[in-house]
Protein backbone atom coordinates (compact mmCIF):
# COMPACT_ATOMS: atom_id res chain seq x y z
CA UNK A 1 0.00 0.00 0.00
CA UNK A 2 1.54 3.43 -0.58
CA UNK A 3 -0.03 6.58 0.76
CA UNK A 4 0.50 10.02 0.03
CA UNK A 5 -0.34 13.42 2.16
CA UNK A 6 -2.73 15.77 0.21
CA UNK A 7 -4.21 19.22 1.03
CA UNK A 8 -7.80 18.11 2.68
CA UNK A 9 -10.47 19.71 0.32
CA UNK A 10 -14.49 20.14 0.70
CA UNK A 11 -14.75 16.33 -1.17
CA UNK A 12 -12.30 14.81 1.27
CA UNK A 13 -13.76 16.52 4.44
CA UNK A 14 -17.47 16.18 3.30
CA UNK A 15 -16.13 12.15 2.87
CA UNK A 16 -14.57 11.86 6.57
CA UNK A 17 -17.07 13.53 8.48
CA UNK A 18 -19.41 10.70 7.39
CA UNK A 19 -17.64 7.82 8.32
CA UNK A 20 -18.95 5.62 11.34
CA UNK A 21 -17.18 3.53 13.16
CA UNK A 22 -19.04 0.51 15.16
CA UNK A 23 -19.49 0.57 19.39
CA UNK A 24 -17.60 1.17 21.30
CA UNK A 25 -15.61 3.26 18.59
CA UNK A 26 -18.70 5.37 17.80
CA UNK A 27 -17.10 7.50 19.98
CA UNK A 28 -14.74 8.85 17.02
CA UNK A 29 -17.70 9.97 14.63
CA UNK A 30 -18.13 13.21 13.42
CA UNK A 31 -21.17 15.23 12.82
CA UNK A 32 -20.88 17.00 9.39
CA UNK A 33 -21.97 20.37 10.32
CA UNK A 34 -20.84 24.04 9.31
CA UNK A 35 -18.40 24.22 11.87
CA UNK A 36 -16.85 20.83 11.64
CA UNK A 37 -16.72 21.21 7.94
CA UNK A 38 -15.03 25.04 8.60
CA UNK A 39 -12.84 23.30 11.13
CA UNK A 40 -11.47 20.42 8.61
CA UNK A 41 -10.96 22.94 5.88
CA UNK A 42 -9.20 25.44 8.37
CA UNK A 43 -5.44 24.46 7.84
CA UNK A 44 -4.57 22.02 10.41
CA UNK A 45 -6.46 18.66 8.69
CA UNK A 46 -4.10 16.69 6.25
CA UNK A 47 -6.15 14.25 3.98
CA UNK A 48 -4.57 10.67 2.93
CA UNK A 49 -5.21 9.11 -0.02
CA UNK A 50 -3.85 5.67 -1.30
CA UNK A 51 -2.49 5.07 -4.73
CA UNK A 52 -5.88 5.08 -6.33
CA UNK A 53 -6.53 8.85 -5.04
CA UNK A 54 -9.21 7.32 -2.51
CA UNK A 55 -9.23 8.86 1.17
CA UNK A 56 -7.73 6.40 3.23
CA UNK A 57 -7.60 8.90 6.63
CA UNK A 58 -6.25 12.20 7.60
CA UNK A 59 -4.42 13.61 10.19
CA UNK A 60 -4.59 16.95 12.39
CA UNK A 61 -2.22 18.57 14.47
CA UNK A 62 -2.56 21.45 17.00
CA UNK A 63 -5.57 22.10 18.96
CA UNK A 64 -7.98 20.46 16.37
CA UNK A 65 -6.01 17.33 17.90
CA UNK A 66 -7.10 17.92 21.56
CA UNK A 67 -9.98 17.41 23.23
CA UNK A 68 -11.56 20.20 24.79
CA UNK A 69 -12.50 19.16 28.22
CA UNK A 70 -8.79 17.93 28.74
CA UNK A 71 -7.60 21.61 28.88
CA UNK A 72 -9.27 22.07 32.46
CA UNK A 73 -7.50 19.06 33.75
CA UNK A 74 -3.81 20.73 32.60
CA UNK A 75 -3.77 17.75 30.17
CA UNK A 76 -2.18 20.41 27.26
CA UNK A 77 -0.18 22.52 29.74
CA UNK A 78 3.57 21.34 28.24
CA UNK A 79 4.49 22.83 25.42
CA UNK A 80 4.16 20.17 22.63
CA UNK A 81 2.76 19.00 18.83
CA UNK A 82 -0.48 17.34 19.29
CA UNK A 83 -1.25 14.88 17.02
CA UNK A 84 -4.73 13.67 16.04
CA UNK A 85 -6.02 11.08 13.38
CA UNK A 86 -8.95 9.19 11.82
CA UNK A 87 -8.48 6.25 9.50
CA UNK A 88 -11.70 5.25 7.02
CA UNK A 89 -13.62 3.10 9.38
CA UNK A 90 -13.53 -0.15 6.49
CA UNK A 91 -9.51 0.12 6.76
CA UNK A 92 -9.52 -0.33 11.03
CA UNK A 93 -8.73 -3.98 12.64
CA UNK A 94 -7.23 -4.88 9.58
CA UNK A 95 -3.33 -4.40 10.17
CA UNK A 96 -2.86 -1.25 8.69
CA UNK A 97 -2.51 1.30 11.83
CA UNK A 98 1.27 0.60 12.11
CA UNK A 99 2.04 1.40 9.00
CA UNK A 100 -0.70 4.17 8.99
CA UNK A 101 1.03 6.19 11.73
CA UNK A 102 4.11 5.40 10.96
CA UNK A 103 3.55 7.72 8.20
CA UNK A 104 1.96 10.35 9.57
CA UNK A 105 4.93 10.16 12.26
CA UNK A 106 7.50 10.58 9.46
CA UNK A 107 5.68 13.25 7.64
CA UNK A 108 5.21 15.60 10.82
CA UNK A 109 9.22 14.80 12.06
CA UNK A 110 9.82 15.87 8.82
CA UNK A 111 7.91 18.96 8.00
CA UNK A 112 7.30 20.33 11.91
CA UNK A 113 9.53 21.33 14.61
CA UNK A 114 11.51 19.30 17.08
CA UNK A 115 8.95 19.30 19.81
CA UNK A 116 7.82 16.19 21.50
CA UNK A 117 4.25 14.50 20.06
CA UNK A 118 1.03 14.31 21.89
CA UNK A 119 -1.58 12.34 21.30
CA UNK A 120 -5.17 11.81 23.26
CA UNK A 121 -6.92 8.87 22.70
CA UNK A 122 -9.64 7.01 24.85
CA UNK A 123 -8.53 4.46 27.63
CA UNK A 124 -11.29 1.72 26.27
CA UNK A 125 -9.36 1.66 23.14
CA UNK A 126 -6.92 -0.90 24.39
CA UNK A 127 -5.95 -1.72 20.00
CA UNK A 128 -5.09 1.95 19.62
CA UNK A 129 -3.04 2.42 23.07
CA UNK A 130 -1.19 -1.00 22.23
CA UNK A 131 0.30 -0.14 18.87
CA UNK A 132 1.34 4.14 20.56
CA UNK A 133 3.43 2.23 22.71
CA UNK A 134 4.61 -0.12 19.57
CA UNK A 135 5.68 3.38 18.02
CA UNK A 136 7.33 4.72 21.02
CA UNK A 137 4.70 6.56 23.19
CA UNK A 138 3.66 6.92 26.69
CA UNK A 139 1.32 7.46 28.63
CA UNK A 140 1.29 10.69 30.82
CA UNK A 141 -1.92 12.21 31.80
CA UNK A 142 -5.48 11.07 32.06
CA UNK A 143 -8.78 13.27 33.07
CA UNK A 144 -12.40 11.68 32.26
CA UNK A 145 -15.48 13.70 30.54
CA UNK A 146 -18.61 13.23 31.36
CA UNK A 147 -19.16 10.03 29.26
CA UNK A 148 -15.26 9.20 28.42
CA UNK A 149 -11.89 8.65 29.97
CA UNK A 150 -8.67 9.78 27.89
CA UNK A 151 -5.23 9.82 28.49
CA UNK A 152 -2.91 12.04 26.93
CA UNK A 153 0.43 9.84 25.20
CA UNK A 154 3.81 11.54 24.49
CA UNK A 155 6.91 10.78 22.68
CA UNK A 156 10.12 12.70 22.12
CA UNK A 157 10.78 14.01 19.08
Amino acid sequence: MQLFIKNMNEERAVEALNWRYAKPYDLYNNELTNDSLKEFLGGSYHAIVDQNNELFGYFCIGESAQVPPGRKFGAYNEDMLDVGFGMKPSFTGQGYGFEFCSFIFSYIQENNNDSPHRLTVATFNKRAIHLYEKLGFVKRTEFDTDTTSFITMVKEA
